[in-house]
């Protein structure tokens, strides 16, 4: 999607808001996250096939297909149809606060993976802030040990599950990387988000004996169409353009990808407005070190050259 760049950093936080309120809208379809997961992504790789094959240099999706199937295949089995299962299903368990904030350690893993596999090292400030990072979960988690005493423990579960789902994502992003970088990473994406809907949606038949039927959507009540059709073409298609789009024609890429880190607090946001959440202490400290200790460390280098401008 070609944005003007004086566009740029709108285009990403249009995106950041599609991202942070993915939550929101799969907590309003009352549907529950193994399904729900299946028809996010039915839609949204439906618009984004639309998308692709209309525009002369997307349309080529047989290629990249064809020349990287061995890795592309299951990099999008895990990195889309696992890690989003794992994230919807949490919020069956865990608060929008709560998986909004853990899903937001995604950077914090790509250090991590970055350095297993690329053997890129970890500065000094990233282990601090990785640091806190971990201290914002342990608040986190311990949020879901005390529900554990008190009323079963579900939160934990879900807690685990949207730490998992980070993992994988940030995984899939460092894995296929040189992908986009041979084929462009909207046809990648493109790619990846058709074969993850597929890998979904037999998952979810297979284990749950839910194979979801696409012209079933029209029986379900009206709340549940628009959310289920808001959160497939917006918070999928959309948000992907936006933000791919918006990161390629900002003059600094980096910059506009710490505009992510505001997406626990619009989640947040939109979870106390309109969902009625009341969010505990614990989970508006771990927005707080989780969100800042990734913001500093993304701003670290910018305040080195600052303070060494020679």
């Amino acid at each position: 999607m070609n944005i003007p760049a004086r566009w740029a950093y709108l285009a990403v936080f249009v995106g950041v808001c599609g991202h942070a309120s993915s939550e929101f809208f799969a907590k309003l379809t009352g549907v529950a996250g193994p399904e729900v997961s299946v028809w996010r992504y039915l839609i949204g790789a439906a618009g984004l096939l639309v998308w692709s094959l209309s525009r002369k240099d997307t349309r080529d999706l047989a290629t990249p297909l064809r020349e990287e199937w061995r890795m592309l295949i299951p990099l999008s089995l895990l990195g889309v149809s696992l890690a989003y299962l794992l994230f919807h299903w949490s919020l069956d368990f865990a608060s929008v606060i709560q998986v909004a904030t853990l899903v937001t350690t995604i950077p914090i893993f790509v250090g991590l993976i970055n350095l297993a596999v690329n053997r890129t090292p970890i500065s000094t400030a990233k282990i601090i802030t990785g640091v806190l990072a971990v201290v914002g979960i342990a608040a986190l988690l311990t949020d879901g040990y005390l529900d554990v005493l008190s009323a079963g423990g579900a939160s934990l579960w879900g807690v685990l599950m949207a730490i998992l789902c980070a993992a994988l994502v940030a995984g899939y992003s460092v894995l296929a990387k040189p992908l986009m970088v041979r084929h462009g990473g909207m046809r990648i994406t493109t790619l990846a988000i058709s074969i993850g809907a597929i890998g979904l949606w037999v998952g979810v038949g297979i284990f749950w004996g839910k194979w979801v039927n696409p012209i079933s959507l029209a029986e379900k009540p009206s709340v549940a169409i628009w959310s289920l059709v808001i959160l497939g073409l917006w918070n999928t298609t959309i948000t992907q353009l936006l933000w791919l789009g918006g990161l390629a024609s900002a003059s600094d890429m980096t910059r506009a990808s710490y505009l992510f880190f505001l997406k626990p607090v619009i989640a947040a946001g939109l979870a106390i407005v309109f969902l009625g959440d009341s969010p505990t202490w614990l989970q508006l400290a771990a927005i707080v070190v989780v969100s800042g200790s990734v913001f500093f460390e993304v701003l670290w280098p910018q305040r080195r050259i600052a303070a060494n401008p020679k």
